[in-house]
Order: structure tokens, then sequence, then C-alpha cells
């Protein structure tokens, strides 16, 4: 998952709105998103090279993304970023007990990403900054492959589109922000030491070359009455491949209660 918006509490109809692209190489294989066989409470994709997965949630209200963090040329990592979502989906612990056993291994990953959604509580670990969790509050948020809201270009705009779509929400103008392939102007690209022409390529939310580019786009809404919609766009090369569409019964974004972390 490279680009990842979510609304938490900020629609009164629609408690947690999210729109996501993936953006992987086209050799790595996947399975679309499904409801897994063997974990029926799971809803998500598969990264079918490693076995976890870059964005899913359940039945039992639990959901997590997760995104590469940039800096400089690809890292080798000891465990697949993958894994933390997958393990978070199938775990029994709250957010922030996941997080505290999660820390002391947490530079075994790349540098990543993580937002966690269990019951009322909202949160976002990162093993590029410290503290490494962070507990959110009700609002909007974006994370690219800097660390939470930084400002890059397509961050920026597409959270200002979000913003805009989610009121209704307008599923049409969420796809739209999502196949945004405009690039940045060179000037308010990020430095982040790829060099420019990655920049250049990596800087719009929809992304294609000749062997990496945007695999995936997802949206998920969870309406008040506790049902959970999920609709994933799958891609080739820039050339949309499938469709599938996914509803289940979740207690998603519960009502915060004062002193919980569930």
């Amino acid at each position: 998952m490279c680009l990842l918006f979510v609304a938490y509490q900020a629609n009164p109809r629609f408690p947690l709105i999210v729109a996501a692209n993936r953006d992987e190489f086209y050799a790595r294989p996947t399975q679309p998103l499904t409801q897994w066989p063997e974990r029926p409470r799971i809803y998500a994709g598969r990264d079918l090279q490693e076995g976890g997965t870059w964005m899913g949630a359940t039945t039992n209200g639990r959901f997590a993304a997760v995104t590469n963090h940039r800096s400089g040329p690809r890292e080798a990592a000891q465990l697949s970023r993958g894994a933390l979502v997958r393990s978070f989906l199938e775990s029994e612990l709250s957010v922030g007990d996941f997080a505290a056993a999660l820390e002391p291994t947490s530079q075994s990953y790349g540098g990543f990403n993580l937002m966690m959604l269990a019951g009322s509580t909202l949160a976002y670990f990162s093993n590029r900054k410290e503290p490494q969790y962070q507990r959110l509050t009700p609002g909007v948020y974006g994370l690219s492959n800097g660390l939470l809201n930084t400002p890059w270009p397509k961050l920026t705009a597409g959270k200002r589109r979000f913003i805009s779509a989610m009121t209704e929400p307008n599923q049409d103008e969420l796809w739209a922000l999502l196949a945004d392939d405009a690039a940045a102007p060179d000037y308010l690209l990020p430095d982040t030491g790829v060099g420019v022409e990655a920049e250049r390529l990596l800087s719009s939310a929809f992304i294609t070359s000749k062997d990496y580019g945007t695999r995936s786009s997802t949206l998920l809404l969870h309406d008040a009455s506790g049902v959970t919609q999920m609709w994933e766009k799958t891609f080739e090369k820039g050339v949309y491949q499938s469709e599938v569409s996914l509803s289940f019964p979740s207690p998603l974004a519960a009502p915060a209660v004062a002193g919980s972390d569930t």
C-alpha cells in the first residue's frame, strides 16, 4: 500500500471511509480482495510471495493497512511488512498491546507505516520515528511513503479531494482521485534519496512504469448500521483487469469510550 486516506468518525453516516492504492512490482504474485478461507473473519487481498497483506478488515471490528517508508534505495529486511497487517487482523490484542509487542522487533522490518483500528482506537505506528506509536483522534488522515500527513504533492492534493468526496460519499470522485496519474512538477518533488526520475514517477497517485506500479485501488465504507463494504479494482501495467465487491457485518469504528484502548 503506497497511498492511503482514512476518515475516522468524520462523517456521521459513515464512521470509517478509506481510499487506497497498492503499488508493487508487477511480477509479485497477488491474490485479489477476498474472504480468507482459513481465517473467514478476514477480508483482504494477499501477497502470495510472503503470505501477508497490505490492507484488510475483519468481522470482529479490526482494520489495518501498511505503507513502505521510503528513504533511499530499497532496503533488505528480515521480515515482510505484509505480515504486520496479517498479524494485527489475526490478533485479539488491543491496539496498544499489539503496538507494545511489536516495538522490540520493529527494526526487523524495512521502513513502514502501519495504521490500525480496533473498536474505538485508531492508531499509527512507524519504525522510522520516535515515539513509534501514536493514538489518533477522530479526523482525516493521509499516508504515503513518508510519515503520517507528510505534505508530498499527491498526498496534499489527494487529501483535499478525499475530504470533498467523503461528504456523500461520492464513489466516482474517490475512484477518480486514486486514478490520477498526473506527476507533480519537479520543484514540488520530495527528496527521498532515489533520484529525480524516480521521484517524478512516484509522485502521481496512480503509478505506471515498465515493471512497477499501482496494482490495485480499494475503497472501504463502514456505515453507522455496522455494515462494511469493500471494493477493489485490480490493474496490470496501468490496464484495468477486474473488480470485486464484498459486504459484511462488522463493529468497525465503534464510538469512542473515554480511556479505552480496545
